[in-house]
């Protein structure tokens, strides 16, 4: 039954149905309006304020943001052993009123960090990515290395500051936590950095200062960066620039004394699409033109042959020519050329301290213009047995002036020069490519090259971590696998233990044996042999020795030429007499199963202790504590000779004398009693 109220209702909405459905209407109307209104591109919204320490920096202001992260796989629940994906910025911004050239920032990453990619910059030491940086890492800028000052660009953020978006994996630290770096700071010379600040769990930042009390080398004014000091320097010339191609020359220059490449194989990295076309000097490893092909080179240049093309990776593989190939019109005829990539230290011969090679490199777009040229970048050089060399970035210089050619009173200046620098680096633990044993007279046992002192393969027939077993001195004569039977045999005679499964090898390359020979009132002597074990002979090689204590009485060589280097370290420096530079390779045996005969040259050298007061010989005074050959620094022992089997014995040995004398005693002390 309808009550009167419900009619009345009824009725009401009725007539109000229309008026409600004109309402909405008008509501949807507006408020779209009130939408488009919103995304106006005419409104000059401001961006949010920068930090007030920004605002106050009169140098270079550095920051670094964490954004976000995200767990990744597999999941853990030993929440130190968890990876987590991270993303953060680090920005570098000019606040002062010089242009700052080719910055590098230090950040201080500590939780294990990967990174896998930074937007505007690269590693400093040419790593690729992913790169573990989690004792912290140093970053370049690339393509914006230099930072043009606020005054000269009318507050242009384009050209005074860059963004580095950073992103990799970082272990250990959950949410709540902030995977922060330890420190942030600016690498360049000139300018002093305060401990940076936290703002918030997330940001940190610091203002780094012009140094009044740093005192830059007076050097002649130039437009762009002076020329660096390093171990190895590499200039990147170019000589000829056309719209779509260029052609540039490549300068090897050894500065270091006891710096040395032999077959050195030279790696960068193209980032613009670039390809190399010819080349004169060096060549690639592969030559293969179907990376253009079917790649943005073959769209572009559809007409060009590929099949002529020297290379088209993006990381090309470079090394120098065979000396045969030095006079040939079309690859060689240039000066420091196909030497097959030996570069010696100056202290040998000067002529051989540089190598020199061009390449004509094609472009793509939009670099298509004379003016639009880009170094390749991470810039990487090694060689065989050699240091181990860290490169940075390239930086712009002042273009190189070149002889004319003529030779008439001239000179002719690259169109654009960049400069690589690489400095030596020390090798890691286990990761040398020569080792060192010690003997002397006084000893009959040999301490010889650590256990995996070159390195060793996962292995579960050898202990890597075992120390190695001592030998009898033939035992130097041969190989390491024939070595095995003479190892346990002396241990037996000598009571030595046995290490089960046995220490695994040194697999070194290159071994050499420091023996005390002689120790005399007045002087003494040592023997050093050199052992090539590997079939590659080595042209003009050299030793270096330092010595800390010893040094002051070195008088001969007697049959290498030796030089004392007192500047160097305390270095003496040996290198093979005329006619006796080759160091000869692996042989085999003269006699069916016989083992294999490595290459080796011996001398003995003579000291004085009319200048080394107080040197103990037998307590180690006598031994180097540093090793190079060619350059390479060679894995020490770990322990010297001791005066005769004091130090050798094992300890059960030790422990039974002990034992028998106890009991002696004992028999003798009751045999008194009866």
């Amino acid at each position: 039954m309808r009550t009167k109220s419900s009619g009345i209702l009824r009725f009401a909405w009725q007539h109000a149905w229309p008026f409600s459905v004109t309402f909405f209407m008008l509501f949807v109307l507006f408020y779209r309006v009130e939408v488009c209104h919103g995304q106006d591109y005419d409104d000059d919204t401001e961006p949010a304020a920068p930090p007030p320490e920004q605002e106050h920096c009169n140098g270079i202001f550095l920051s670094y943001t964490f954004i976000s992260r995200k767990k990744e796989f597999p999941h853990l629940k030993n929440a130190s052993a968890q990876a987590w994906a991270f993303k953060s910025i680090a920005t570098i911004l000019n606040a002062g009123e010089e242009e700052l050239q080719a910055w590098k920032m230090f950040i201080g990453f500590q939780h294990k960090e990967i990174l896998v990619s930074a937007s505007g910059a690269v590693l400093v030491d040419s790593s690729d990515f992913p790169a573990a940086v989690g004792n912290g890492t140093y970053l370049a800028g690339y393509p914006m290395a230099n930072l043009k000052t606020s005054i000269e660009t009318a507050l242009d953020l384009d050209q005074i500051q860059v963004k580095v978006d950073i992103i990799g994996t970082q272990f250990g630290v959950k949410p709540p936590g902030v995977p922060m770096p330890k420190t942030i700071r600016l690498e360049n010379d000139g300018y002093r950095c305060p401990a940076p600040r936290r703002r918030g769990p997330s940001s940190m930042l610091v203002c780094c200062t012009k140094d009044p009390k740093y005192k830059a080398k007076k050097l002649k004014k130039t437009k762009f960066l002076p020329r660096q000091d390093g171990d190895l320097s590499l200039t990147y010339d170019v000589l000829q620039a056309y719209p779509m191609n260029y052609l540039a020359q490549v300068t090897i220059d050894n500065n270091h004394p006891l710096g040395r490449l032999d077959h050195w194989n030279l790696t960068w990295e193209w980032m613009r699409g670039e390809f190399i076309s010819t080349m004169r000097g060096a060549y690639t490893h592969k030559k293969d033109g179907s990376g253009c092909i079917y790649g943005p080179a073959g769209v572009y240049y559809s007409d060009l042959d590929f099949s002529q093309v020297m290379n088209c990776d993006k990381k090309p593989v470079i090394t120098d020519l065979p000396p045969y190939l030095a006079n040939d019109t079309q690859v060689g005829k240039l000066p420091y050329c196909c030497r097959n990539g030996t570069i010696l230290p100056k202290l040998m011969d000067e002529s051989k301290a540089r190598s020199i090679f061009q390449l004509q490199v094609y472009k793509l777009p939009p670099d298509l213009n004379r003016t639009s040229l880009n170094p390749p970048q991470k810039w990487s050089i090694v060689g065989v047995v050699n240091p181990h060399y860290k490169c940075g970035p390239p930086i712009r210089v002042d273009p190189t002036e070149f002889p004319d050619p003529s030779g008439i009173q001239a000179t002719i200046a690259a169109i654009a020069s960049w400069q690589v620098v690489c400095n030596i680096t020390r090798p890691k633990v286990k990761q040398a490519r020569c080792c060192v044993s010690f003997s002397a007279y006084y000893n009959a046992s040999v301490i010889p090259c650590n256990t995996c002192a070159c390195g060793c393969k996962e292995s579960d027939t050898c202990n890597q971590n075992a120390r190695a077993m001592f030998l009898p001195a033939e035992a130097l004569l041969v190989p390491f696998a024939n070595r095995t039977e003479k190892a346990k045999a002396w241990a037996k005679i000598k009571h030595y233990p046995v290490p089960n499964p046995l220490p695994c090898p040194d697999n070194c390359g290159v071994s050499i044996n420091w023996h005390i020979d002689t120790d005399y009132r007045n002087g003494w002597t040592a023997r050093v042999t050199l052992f090539n074990w590997d079939v590659t002979p080595f042209v003009d090689w050299y030793t270096a020795i330092q010595m800390k204590k010893a040094f002051p009485g070195f008088e001969k060589v007697y049959s290498f030429n030796g030089t004392s280097l007192p500047d160097i370290n305390n270095t003496i420096f040996f290198q093979g007499l005329q006619g006796l530079n080759f160091l000869m390779g692996e042989t085999n045996g003269t006699k069916m199963n016989e083992p294999r005969v490595p290459g080796k040259q011996q001398s003995v050298i003579s000291f004085s202790k009319k200048h080394t007061p107080g040197l103990d010989i037998q307590r180690g005074d006598g031994f180097p504590s540093r090793v190079l050959f060619n350059g390479e620094e060679c894995a020490l022992p770990l322990e010297f000779p001791r005066p005769g089997n004091a130090g050798h014995q094992s300890r059960v040995h030790f422990l039974a004398v002990i034992f028998i004398t106890v009991i002696t005693f004992m028999l003798m002390t009751d045999r008194f009693h009866i």
